[in-house]
């Protein structure tokens, strides 16, 4: 099934539907940062100063060595999880970025799910740290108002507000700087690959007329629009981990979290700046075992873990393209009649009798992005979930003819896993979404443009490029874990 990402959702129907919200204050978080900042400048208690003057010339050189040791104690002491070439990662960093996947993820806040984000997350932050010191190595840097921008785009992406956000954010007590410098830590690695590799990258005329020769006798094949979440298996000692790692990731997308999100805070490939997409390829263009998973995917699916090149996949197949030469012939949906018995799921926003029009058309907002992101019954239930006052009611099997006139003309127009158009009931604010399984229609595949196929072999060729970096740069760093 489409998985979306509801969490954002959960954001608008808060701030529109809520009234007289207030946002925390992070003082708490700032006293904090202040705290450790200031612990960090001198040795915890029961480590030894460095005292240079009182050591012989001779022995300076062991010295130095066990000051170094007394430091890094000290600052694992004081809330330090890691050293990344000397460079640390707080205990606090370390709890804010776990927050913002649980908060941007929808999986059960489990003790046993907590502690293997924390894992995979407190890795991520190391393979960050690592990217940024080499931007840094070589001037790159990122500006407040990049980050601004980037958040600009998400937030139009997604129709939100910047309000909305930081509600959302507030929800999972996560502060904007966590959100901001992950951002701003994606843009630096994507810059800093640019910046070594674009310039080596040559996409000749003559290439892009190959690549489209080889699509034109593939365009009667069936064609994929696939996203990918790619875990690098650095060394064979490494397989055994990573494999696990991936199988913990699809098993949070598999209980509600959504590809996209995960894509984007785990995948180790430049495609999880676009949530994992890669694009569409054609049947026999991907590695033979990427391309046997495809094969057997349904539009909506995710694929287990894959071992291939470099390390694993996960794959998510967002649409099936039949054969440019197919013949499609798409049944047309069986007309909803109140004789008809349907299964039916129902999201109530409860409103007073005496309500003003403003409060009505806001309920109304709500319930219509609550609908326009439910891409199917469960869905629809977990985003009732998450806003304040809502009921989520699984119908079951319901004949129609025992719902109002109103319900059943909104049906009328509906298709089999769909929902019907948000209305005012004497209820509330309501949606009612078939459960049935939905017609999975089918479209033909249409050949791309020339610039977007040099876009695409430009894409392919930078993601190798920035895996076998990011692999040489892990492998000279210097990590320490407490």
């Amino acid at each position: 099934m489409k998985r979306s990402e509801f969490w954002l959702v959960v954001a608008a129907a808060l701030a529109v539907f809520a009234t007289g919200a207030s946002l925390p204050v992070y003082a708490a978080h700032a006293i904090a940062a202040r705290q450790q900042r200031d612990a960090l400048a001198s040795p915890a208690p029961g480590t030894q100063q460095p005292a240079s003057k009182a050591v012989d010339e001779t022995d300076t050189a062991a010295a130095t060595e066990a000051a170094a040791k007394a430091d890094k104690a000290a600052r694992f002491h004081n809330g330090i999880v890691a050293i990344v070439n000397d460079h640390p990662i707080s205990e606090y960093d370390l709890r804010q970025r776990v927050a913002l996947v649980m908060t941007t993820s929808n999986v059960p806040k489990t003790p046993e799910m907590v502690k293997k984000i924390r894992e995979q997350t407190l890795e991520q932050l190391e393979t960050e740290q690592i990217q940024r010191q080499e931007a840094l190595k070589n001037d790159i840097t990122v500006s407040s108002v990049e980050v601004d921008k980037e958040i600009e785009r998400i937030l139009t992406d997604y129709h939100m507000t910047m309000d909305q956000l930081k509600e959302l954010l507030a929800s999972g007590h996560v502060a904007m700087a966590t959100l901001r410098a992950q951002i701003a830590s994606s843009i630096l690695w994507q810059r800093t690959v640019s910046e070594e590799y674009a310039g080596r990258i040559k996409i000749s005329p003559e290439a892009v007329d190959a690549q489209l020769a080889r699509m034109m006798e593939g365009a009667n094949k069936a064609h994929f629009a696939v996203s990918e979440i790619f875990l690098a298996v650095d060394s064979p000692e490494q397989d055994d981990k990573v494999r696990k790692d991936a199988q913990n990731l699809e098993t949070q997308i598999q209980a509600g979290a959504p590809f996209v999100a995960i894509a984007r805070q785990f995948s180790q490939s430049p495609s999880s700046a676009q949530g994992g997409d890669i694009g569409v390829v054609f049947d026999g263009q991907l590695a033979p075992e990427l391309n046997e998973a495809l094969e057997k995917m349904k539009t909506g699916e995710i694929s287990a873990p894959i071992r291939s090149t470099g390390g694993y996949y996960i794959l998510a197949l967002r649409q099936r393209y039949e054969p440019a030469d197919a013949e499609i012939v798409e049944a047309a949906p069986a007309e909803v009649t109140a004789t008809d018995t349907l299964p039916l799921a129902r999201v109530l926003l409860p409103l007073p009798p005496n309500r003003p029009k403003q409060l009505l058309e806001n309920a109304l907002k709500v319930a219509d992005t609550i609908r326009s992101h439910a891409s199917d019954c469960d869905v629809l239930g977990k985003i009732a979930q998450k806003v304040q006052g809502a009921a989520f009611f699984n119908l079951g099997m319901t004949k129609l003819a025992d719902l109002s006139q109103q319900i059943r003309d909104a049906l009328a127009k509906t298709e089999p896993g769909t929902a019907a158009a948000a209305f005012i009931s004497a209820a509330g604010a309501e949606v009612i979404m078939r459960c049935d399984k939905p017609i999975v229609k089918k479209q033909r595949f249409v050949l791309p443009t020339r610039e977007q196929v040099e876009e695409q072999l430009f894409s392919e060729q930078i993601s190798a490029m920035a895996r076998r970096f990011t692999r040489d740069l892990k492998r000279n760093a210097d990590i320490e874990v407490r």
